[in-house]
């Protein structure tokens, strides 16, 4: 690993913008569904009410930006009546030619310090559980948190920030808003881009369509 980039984490500047939503848009062209909404997403979420500024973050070889992750406020509405505030990572990205060389986890170790510096208890994402399982994170099922529907996921998983963080914390966890894309306002966005195919029934596709509809009802 010799040849290995020395890779720097920082927040995003306001100059990289529009090289961050690049970067969102080809690590996920064609990964979930036909091309991708997450740069789109990029764009709108850092004027959302719930995002967390300190929490955007850029990984960068040399000057150029190669990886990034935001975060936005969210909340578990508990079963006995309490509301925690609570963090939702996402999107987070590496572009394909430097994938699979630690960036993604460096990234979320970064949010994990910064997260908890600030006082946030836990951070939540719906995912691939083959790779979060390995980043610290755990079913949410596991603190009896159910998604929206009131319904455990696969998908959903939790990483307390301290011990005990999630103790007691069983109930609905509701993201913000934001992440209900426009998929209309989207493609329209993706026009600024050079034009890339959009491809459907790739292999990634499908185990996201699969892993997606992994839900049980919650039975108190």
């Amino acid at each position: 690993m010799n040849n290995a980039p020395m890779i720097e984490i920082s927040r995003e500047t306001e100059a990289e913008r529009f090289e961050m939503e690049n970067v969102m848009r080809e690590a996920f062209w064609n990964y979930y569904s036909p091309a991708c909404a997450e740069h789109y997403l990029v764009h709108v979420m850092r004027g959302c009410p719930a995002f967390v500024p300190e929490l955007c973050l850029a990984a960068r070889d040399g000057g150029k930006a190669v990886g990034g992750s935001m975060c936005v406020r969210a909340r578990i509405d508990d079963d006995d009546g309490v509301r925690r505030e609570v963090l939702t990572l996402g999107p987070i990205g590496v572009l394909p030619e430097y994938q699979r060389g630690g960036i993604g986890a460096a990234l979320i170790e970064r949010t994990a310090e910064i997260a908890r510096g600030m006082g946030f208890r836990a951070i939540l994402l719906c995912g691939d559980p083959d790779y979060y399982a390995r980043r610290g994170f755990v079913p949410a099922e596991s603190f009896c948190i159910r998604n929206a529907e009131n319904m455990y996921a696969d998908a959903l998983h939790a990483r307390e920030l301290y011990d005990g963080a999630l103790a007691g914390a069983a109930g609905i966890y509701f993201e913000d808003e934001i992440y209900n894309i426009d998929e209309a306002l989207a493609s329209e966005y993706d026009k600024l881009f050079p034009p890339k195919e959009a491809v459907g029934g790739t292999e990634t596709q499908k185990k996201f369509e699969t892993m997606v509809k992994r839900v049980r009802p919650y039975r108190a």
